[in-house]
């Protein structure tokens, strides 16, 4: 059985950067005839993520971090990644 797109992304973001908290949703259905989408979806996503990796970065630097490990799906398949990123010890973390 081939990984989907949404388990691949789960799992080197659990790999690279050890989260206490993770979810992956595939949003490409709310997409479809958007710039991006495509037959089958697999397209955009959003993930919610909770790391210690992430204490003391900025936003955009754990972004950037997200970006770095999925550099690969980000330049192939991926059109749209949006993220809630979080440190255990953020107030904002709800």
């Amino acid at each position: 059985m081939t990984e989907t797109a949404a388990a691949r992304i789960e799992r080197k973001l659990t790999h690279a950067l050890k989260p206490t908290r993770i979810r992956v949703l595939d949003e490409s259905a709310k997409h479809v005839g958007h710039a991006g989408a495509r037959p089958g979806g697999e397209t955009h996503f959003h993930v919610e993520m909770v790391s210690p990796a992430f204490a003391g970065l900025s936003r955009l630097e754990r972004q950037r971090r997200v970006h770095a490990v999925l550099a690969e799906e980000l330049a192939d398949r991926v059109h749209a990644l949006s993220m809630k990123l979080s440190a255990p010890d953020d107030s904002a973390q709800g």
